[in-house]
């Protein structure tokens, strides 16, 4: 350790306060009583989020300027109060004695973030107050933490800048091929006809067979449920190239994996996806594209748990050129995009873990006397 530094525990130089929740009775929307917390759910990048909910029953409070500690699954982010809040159990307040500098203590405590998620109640993922007071505290003087903050404040606001410009990139990458895809099928050229599912494919649903966890063997033959790969068994029951769309699942909406995915040699299909063969592989891969490019609310059913059965599978309109010269044309330009795409989401993914590992490099170097 750097001279001049020491080594305390959080509770010799701090205060630390545990959450508390109010009766349920007592809550409202209307800005009566006190700002409550619960959790990480309220926090932003550095200060909590604008209160949703106000409590006429004060338990624990938090202070302007304290740090605010998640206390419950996930455990160990933090962030600052900025009013005075009440805090509930998922919460602990943090509030600085007269030998720390409370930014010291922010960035410190993101350094140590990794070893406090490591705490494990019976229940929950965890960390109590005597837990939090026993953590351990490296500082300098507070002329040094004063500097320290100053370096890391302007190059955690240099980090926060590239990261959010990696990733609007990322989301432009993203937008432009979701983009040139929709409007490849509203620019339909001349002669294209409009048919479904059933008319340019088989349906093999009938054969597929459903494992369950306990009952599967491992092996190398993938099994596919609605969003891709779920596991790996000992047999197939399907050789060749297919279509796969789901069949259930909130994913059917939401759209955040694909719902429609080609696959190809020995496999295993369980009865949450359909299976459609086609003819040529053209037109599995327009399908592939087009499904992919349009929202199936209109066909899906069910609230609790989304569904696109076959009858509503079958009902979906395919506008596709006759011609299989065409087809093929069109699916050589999507997979061009798609793998520019996939390019240049590795490397937005890539800069955006450099920076994160970056972050982490200046809270260690920080907390190390080396910065």
């Amino acid at each position: 350790m750097k001279k001049g530094w020491q080594t305390k525990r959080i509770g010799e130089l701090c205060e630390v306060v545990a959450g508390q929740s109010p009766e349920g009775k007592f809550y409202n929307s209307a800005g009566k009583g006190l700002p409550f917390y619960q959790g990480k759910k309220d926090f932003g990048e550095k200060f909590i989020e604008a209160p949703t909910t106000w409590t006429t029953q004060t338990t624990k409070i938090a202070k302007a300027g304290d740090i605010l500690m998640s206390v419950r699954a996930p455990v160990g982010p933090v962030n600052f109060s900025t009013e005075e809040i009440c805090i509930g159990r998922g919460l602990a307040a943090i509030r600085c004695g007269t030998q720390l500098n409370r930014d010291f203590l922010f960035y410190q405590l993101l350094h140590l973030q990794p070893e406090i998620a490591g705490k494990e109640g019976a229940v929950f993922a965890s960390i109590n107050k005597s837990e939090i007071e026993a953590l351990p505290l490296a500082f300098a003087p507070l002329a040094e933490q004063q500097r320290i903050v100053g370096v890391l404040d302007e190059a955690f606001a240099g980090l926060a800048t590239a990261q959010a410009h990696a990733a609007q990139n990322l989301q432009n990458a993203r937008a432009l091929f979701a983009s040139h895809l929709q409007s490849v099928f509203t620019h339909r050229g001349k002669g294209w006809v409009e048919t479904t599912v059933d008319k340019l494919s088989t349906n093999l649903d009938s054969k597929r067979v459903p494992i369950t966890k306990s009952d599967r063997k491992a092996g190398d033959y993938p099994y596919y449920g609605a969003s891709g790969i779920v596991d790996y068994v000992a047999d197939y029951i399907f050789d060749g190239d297919a279509l796969l769309v789901s069949e259930d699942g909130a994913n059917l909406l939401m759209r955040s994996t694909p719902i429609a995915f080609s696959v190809s040699g020995k496999y295993w299909v369980n009865n949450h996806a359909h299976i459609l063969k086609f003819e040529n592989m053209a037109t599995q891969r327009f399908v592939e594209f087009y499904l992919e490019s349009i929202k199936l609310d209109d066909f899906v059913t069910g609230a609790a748990q989304p569904k696109l059965n076959q009858k509503a599978l079958n009902s979906i309109p395919i506008p596709i050129p006759p011609k299989l010269a065409e087809q093929e044309s069109i699916v050589t330009q999507l997979d061009a995009l798609g793998a520019e795409t996939q390019r240049l989401t590795r490397l937005y993914e890539q800069r955006q873990a450099a920076l994160a590992a970056l972050k982490k490099s200046l809270l260690h170097q920080a907390f190390t006397g080396e910065l």
